[in-house]
């Protein structure tokens, strides 16, 4: 596996930090540059240190993970994120989060880009959409696994049976990444994990930036994993309608063959985020009940923004989810 490279430059802070990270040495210039960047910039500087986790890329030396430096800037960037995502959310009053989260998730309201594409989108629009989705397709579940370490032990074994799904069940040919990865190629798409991040849209990285930033933090493990309970409830009914859309398109069966790969999957998977995860989450530590609702929230915030960009992109008019 080939590390990625770097991504274009979307202001002064990725202007700056690309060049720094290229040279590898000096890293005050970005720092001084980060508290003014906004849009874009921000998010991809963000996204841009969060990969430093992960894969990190092509030219970059491998010990700038722990930068000093680069660990203050990634903290403003988070920072200004969190704040903006908790701006944003009114917490639940009166609700169980074991007993009425399902229920909760089921009654927002929110625009569907899967409805979408199950009755309207054309080719070119789904194609887009499969290429600023591979941000998140090709990395899937990486950023829930940071969170293994810092649970109990029966929410770990839950999480863990979860996880163990989303990654093949031991077969490197079913992991669901590398399953999205074979559906581009069938389509006609680049499936490497660094081919459409210049095309992606600020929401889409915002996305991207939150997921790393709950697992990263281990003070955000209950926001973590109400993101998951969220995810996973509302991802087995738009994959049916992605798949019968990608059907109706006449999309080649390995992109078809991820999205049924989730219509069941998810179904089980949302009551094993919410009744096991979450529950036995709350056992241990029932002070993070406000975190799990903000997580869930947050998922369902994004999503929706996601969504409207999209649609708006496509000069299409809201869809009802």
């Amino acid at each position: 596996m080939r590390p990625p490279r770097l991504p274009q430059a979307r202001g002064p802070l990725t202007a700056e930090l690309l060049g720094a990270l290229r040279v590898g040495t000096d890293f005050s210039t970005v720092l001084t540059t980060a508290p003014t960047a906004v849009g874009d910039d921000a998010a991809l500087a963000l996204w841009v240190l969060h990969e430093l986790h992960y894969r990190g890329f092509a030219g970059v030396d491998d010990g700038l993970e722990w930068e000093p430096t680069l660990l203050q800037v990634r903290g403003l960037l988070e920072a200004d994120l969190e704040r903006r995502l908790r701006g944003r959310w009114t917490p639940p009053q009166g609700l169980s989060f074991v007993d009425d989260a399902l229920e909760w998730i089921d009654g927002q309201d929110g625009v569907s880009l899967a409805r979408h594409v199950h009755r309207d989108a054309d080719r070119d629009q789904v194609l887009d959409l499969l290429r600023v989705r591979s941000l998140y397709h090709l990395k899937e579940s990486d950023p829930v696994s940071w969170l293994v370490p810092r649970l109990g032990v029966p929410a770990k074994a839950a999480l863990m049976e979860l996880q163990f799904d989303e990654y093949g069940n031991g077969d490197p040919n079913r992991l669901h990444h590398h399953l999205f990865a074979t559906g581009m190629a069938a389509a006609g798409l680049e499936p490497s994990y660094d081919a459409h991040v210049d095309v992606v849209p600020l929401e889409v990285l915002e996305q991207n930036n939150t997921l790393s930033l709950f697992g990263l933090h281990r003070r955000l493990r209950g926001a973590a994993l109400g993101h998951l309970a969220a995810f996973e409830a509302t991802s087995s009914l738009p994959s049916r309608r992605m798949a019968e859309g990608l059907k109706r398109l006449d999309l080649p069966p390995e992109i078809i063959a991820y999205y049924a790969e989730h219509v069941e999957a998810d179904a089980v998977h949302e009551q094993l985020a919410v009744r096991t995860i979450a529950a036995a989450l709350l056992d241990e530590e029932p002070d993070l009940e406000a975190d799990l609702w903000f997580g869930a929230f947050t998922c369902l915030d994004l999503e929706d923004r996601f969504a409207r960009r999209m649609l708006d992109r496509w000069g299409v008019g809201e869809v009802a989810a």
